[in-house]
């Protein structure tokens, strides 16, 4: 499962910091808000891209 090409795993890096990024900026998001809706979007949306982070590094073993 751990063939990845060095194109591969470049890209996988590239995601996977994306999705931190994300998640970092969502998480400020939410904590600037002051509507509770909007809030707990953001939350739910941070807490997604960190999960979608860690499947995405189980690909690097």
């Amino acid at each position: 499962m751990n063939n990845l090409t060095e194109l591969e795993v470049e890209h996988l890096r590239h995601l996977i910091g994306g999705h931190g990024l994300v998640a970092k900026k969502l998480e400020t998001y939410a904590q600037n808000c002051a509507e509770p809706e909007l809030k707990a979007i953001f939350q739910r949306d941070a807490q997604a891209a960190k999960q979608s982070q860690q499947q995405l590094m189980t690909f690097l073993g």
